[in-house]
């Protein structure tokens, strides 16, 4: 069975950093692409972000350059480090492998 769970959302002033994490089972994260999104109230789930099984990285311009996926081989887990967070980072954000879906955890930014 396999399960995806994410966890470390939070309420963060604008300019904090938060680090959320994507434990697997029942797949292999590093054999797989894991990819990040994110869904903001009214509005379509966008993709934040991609780990390839080879390790590349890739981002959409909107978080270039602040998010960061990294991933733990040995814990089965990947990372989405975020930092400079503005308001419009606030959305629930979900982890992705083979069509697998996490339950998601929200972020907020906010003063």
């Amino acid at each position: 069975q396999v399960q995806l769970v994410e966890s470390g959302g939070g309420l963060v002033q604008p300019g904090g950093s938060l680090r959320l994490s994507c434990a697997a089972s029942g797949i292999n994260s590093r054999t797989n692409a894991m990819t990040w999104y994110r869904q903001a109230p009214g509005k379509q789930r966008e993709w934040v972000g991609v780990i390839n099984s080879g390790g590349i990285t890739n981002y959409p311009a909107s978080v270039k350059g602040r998010f960061t996926i990294s991933r733990d081989n040995a814990k089965n887990t990947v990372y989405l480090q975020m930092n400079s967070l503005k308001p419009e980072d606030t959305a629930v954000y979900y982890c992705n492998c083979a069509n697998y879906w996490g339950q998601g955890t929200q972020v907020t930014v906010s003063s």
